[in-house]
Parts: C-alpha cells; sequence; structure tokens
C-alpha cells in the first residue's frame, strides 16, 4: 500500500506512540502466557463487527491490552469493532492501560444491563412498554425464542421509520455513559470508524479529530433496525457495508507495519440457508466480508510486488499482518445471537476472544516487527474447503 505522508518518514513528527501505562494486570492465563520480553514494534489493530459477539473482541483486547510491551498505535473498528475502538480509546487516555480495560468492562456490562442495544427487534421496547422480552435467554439464539420468530415478518414489512417513529435507541445513552470525544482527541490512541454513506454507498472514516457519538452509532447502525443516522447533513448506515473493518486508514495515518486483525464474522459456514432468515442472515454475513476481503486482495497484490523487487524501495509499505480469531467456537452460534445481549452470554464470548488472544500471544508475540503471522492469500484469497456438518 503506498506511504502517506507521514509513513514516508520514519519516526514522522508529532505522531505519539503510547507506552506503558496503568497498573499491573490480574493473573496470567496459564503458565508461560505472559512472556514479557522488552517492548516491541507498534501495533495497530482492526476490530471487525458483529453486534454482540463484540465482546469476543472486548476479550480479545482485555488480554492484548494488559501485556504492557506491546505499545499500540492505531485503532481502526466498524460497527461493534468501533465502539470496542472507541471505549479503549477513552479509557486509555483517562487512565491508561487498565483504564482501557475497565472502560470495556463497563460498557458491555452497561450493554448487559441496558437490553435491546444491538437492534433486538425489541428495539426501543424497553423505552416504551418497559419490557424485553429476550431477556433471561442466556446464551441461547434468539431464533429459539417464540418472539422473535413472531417479529421476523414484521420487520420485513414495517421499515424503523414506521414501527420506531421517535427514533428511540437504547445504544445512544449507552455509548455517552462510555466514550468521551474531547478525551479521545487528547489521547495517546489514533483511531478510526468506518459507516457508509446511504445516498453514495462509500466509506467515510471519521478520525478522533471528527469522531462524536453520532458517528459512532452511525458505524452500528443496521438499516433494517434503526434509522440511519445523520452526521454533518449526510445520513449513514453501519460501517460494514463498506469496510469490516476498514484496513486502509491504518496503512495511510499511522507509521506501524504490524497489523493485527480481530475477525468474528466466519468465512465460511457448512451448510445451505434453506429458510428466508437464514438466506438473509449468511446475505449479511458475506455483505460485511466482502469489503475486507477486498482489501486483503489488495494488500496481498503489493505484498507479492514488493517482495518481487518490482516496487521502489520504501515507497510501499511492506505490512505484516496478524489475526486473532475463534472460528470453532464463533461459528456454531446462530446469526440472530448478534442481537443477544444476556450478560452470561457476553462473559462467555469474553472468555472466548480472551483465551483466543492468549493462544496467539504464546504463539507469535515474539513475531510482532519481525515476520507476518497471516497469509492474506491463502486465509482470505484460495478456495476454501468445506465439511458439510452432520
Amino acid at each position: 500500500m503506498p506511504r502517506s505522508r507521514s509513513t514516508r518518514l520514519t519516526g514522522a513528527a508529532g505522531r505519539r506512540t503510547p507506552g506503558p501505562a496503568g497498573g499491573r494486570a490480574p493473573a496470567p492465563d496459564g503458565p508461560g502466557a505472559r512472556r514479557r520480553a522488552g517492548p516491541t514494534a507498534a501495533l495497530d489493530l482492526a476490530l471487525q463487527g458483529g453486534g454482540s459477539h463484540g465482546a469476543f473482541t472486548w476479550g480479545a483486547l482485555d488480554r492484548l491490552i494488559e501485556d504492557d510491551g506491546i505499545p499500540i498505535a492505531g485503532v481502526s473498528g466498524t460497527s461493534a469493532g468501533a465502539l470496542n475502538a472507541a471505549v479503549m480509546a477513552s479509557g486509555w487516555a483517562q487512565g491508561g492501560r487498565a483504564g482501557a480495560r475497565e472502560a470495556l468492562r463497563a460498557f458491555w456490562l452497561d450493554v448487559a444491563g441496558q437490553g435491546a442495544c444491538f437492534g433486538s427487534p425489541a428495539t426501543g421496547w424497553p423505552h416504551v412498554f418497559g419490557i424485553n422480552p429476550f431477556a433471561g435467554l442466556g446464551p441461547a439464539a434468539l431464533d429459539a425464542g417464540p418472539v422473535f420468530a413472531w417479529l421476523q415478518p414484521f420487520l420485513r414489512a414495517f421499515s424503523p421509520y414506521q414501527f420506531n417513529p421517535f427514533d428511540l435507541n437504547p445504544l445512544r445513552e449507552v455509548v455517552q455513559r462510555h466514550v468521551q470525544p474531547a478525551a479521545l482527541r487528547e489521547g495517546p490512541l489514533e483511531l478510526f470508524v468506518t459507516a457508509t454513506a446511504v445516498r453514495t454507498g462509500q466509506p467515510r472514516v471519521f478520525q478522533r479529530t471528527d469522531l462524536s457519538i453520532d458517528a459512532l452509532l452511525a458505524s452500528a447502525c443496521l438499516p433494517q433496525l434503526f434509522r440511519a443516522v445523520v452526521v454533518d447533513g449526510e445520513p449513514y448506515w453501519d460501517g460494514g457495508y463498506s469496510g469490516n473493518p476498514a484496513i486502509w486508514p491504518l496503512i495511510y495515518e499511522t507509521d506501524a507495519l504490524d497489523v493485527l486483525l480481530v475477525r468474528i464474522n466466519p468465512l465460511v459456514r457448512p451448510d445451505t440457508p434453506d429458510t428466508a432468515d437464514e438466506i438473509a442472515d449468511r446475505v449479511n454475513e458475506i455483505t460485511f466480508n466482502a469489503g475486507l476481503v477486498s482489501e486483503m486482495r489488495a494488500i496481498a497484490f503489493v505484498q507479492r510486488l514488493v517482495h518481487e523487487g518490482r516496487l521502489a524501495e520504501g515507497a510501499y509499505k511492506d505490512l505484516r499482518l496478524h489475526m486473532v480469531a475463534d472460528d470453532e467456537g464463533l461459528a456454531p452460534l446462530h446469526p440472530s445471537s448478534k442481537l443477544n445481549t444476556d450478560r452470561a452470554f457476553l462473559e462467555r464470548l469474553h472468555a472466548l476472544g480472551r483465551e483466543a488472544a492468549a493462544r496467539w500471544l504464546r504463539r507469535h508475540r515474539a513475531d510482532i516487527g519481525r515476520r507476518a503471522t497471516l497469509d492474506p492469500a491463502a486465509t482470505f484469497l484460495a478456495p476454501r474447503r468445506v465439511e458439510t456438518a452432520r
């Protein structure tokens, strides 16, 4: 990828790379998990969206940032990934690494207490009727409940402009409690949040200088469940339609060469969907992965040209890509579970994400600044073998 003006120079003036901050973290995740080597090269983070499955990313971040030997330079996020990024950056600005971890935990527990933050079909019901028909479902997929099944034809027949005339969004109050835009502007982390312009279909990447609560809500706005969020006179929908997450802002706007993707959306489903709901869910998954796959194709192409010596030395970044994921843990979850904000379910996802990050650190922490541990061509572009579920 071509270098920006700042990345053509080594250690561009004015860019701050956060170093160790905050207090000691709690007990490690098993023998040898906290390999405290000296400070490594700076790391950028790219965080996918996926509704309440973003709690997996919470767990991954919780484990990554407790290692104070890994400097974090920038974070790019979409939808739930954007919320994780903004909450983490707010906490970091005010209390270092420990503050970031505390902020993430407080945010997700608030989500659990609020109810329909990620567009449950009962969006707005806790405010209007004092009822959340999905409370107590725990880790179960919402499609197992009769209310969910009853609401599906309702949602296909009416838009949020009709069934939510007062434009109620339970997520707004939660985000306002946990994100301080002023702190983001003063904090050490570069921040990039993607939303999709409704009228042009193009991505807009908000940075910490222009990031607002509305911009975060726009990045997490599913149009089937929420009205478009207007920012600067332009209506926006979920950023996943145009970049989930966007990698290119990290390429152009930070000096780091190591980029760690936290992926939560499955690339492969073993079975062919055959109900209307399953078809719609799979279409959404494919759509929300398409932007990432396209960026990985471009990155792989540039990497090949760089390695073949066909590009001027220093003109393009030769990224070192890494990935934290857990398809075995997340893929079996029904897509409707992305709407489930039950505390037990969110904490289960947090545990999965934390363990996935711990595994990656045990295997690859020493590779940061030295070599890539993710081959974008092999992971995202090569034909995938699919084993039919039994």
